[in-house]
């Protein structure tokens, strides 16, 4: 039996950001720092910038979910890798579609595999506020990870 008492999920988030006139930003998240790059640069600079912070959070939240699922399901994993693509236009600047790629490795049968990724797409709070604005995409593969990631 599992006795931890299960804390209810905040309903608000803050972060704070900071930059310089440079374009080296940070956003402090939590305990942990991040170093961003918000500089209006043609060349990239490697660091982060906002584009992929959001695809970010998307690969985060479905991560996040495998772990809850995994516990309430249960679901059985040992590995879980999560690719996310986002797709933007440039007028009027705007996210049209994000594409992801859940690489699980597990031995939990397909209709298992199938609960899951239901699971994900109705519970995921960064998922579903992406798929109120735009088109959400993705497919759960299964195999070790060394099969799986890229």
């Amino acid at each position: 039996m599992n006795d931890t008492i299960t804390q209810p999920a905040p309903t608000s988030y803050q972060v704070t950001a900071t930059t310089t006139s440079a374009g080296r930003a940070q956003v402090t998240a939590g305990s942990e720092a991040i170093t961003l790059d918000t500089a209006w640069a043609s060349t990239p600079s490697g660091l982060p910038g906002p584009a992929e912070l959001l695809a970010a959070a998307l690969a985060a939240c479905l991560l996040k979910n495998v772990e809850r699922c995994g516990q309430i399901l249960p679901f059985r994993y040992r590995h879980a890798e999560a690719v996310v693509t986002a797709h933007r236009q440039d007028s009027p600047p705007a996210f049209t579609r994000f594409t992801y790629e859940l690489r699980l490795d597990t031995d939990e049968p397909e209709h298992r595999i199938d609960l899951l990724h239901r699971n994900l797409r109705r519970y995921g709070t960064v998922y579903n506020t992406l798929a109120a604005t735009c088109e959400v995409q993705g497919t759960v593969v299964t195999g070790p990870p060394s099969a799986t990631s890229s």
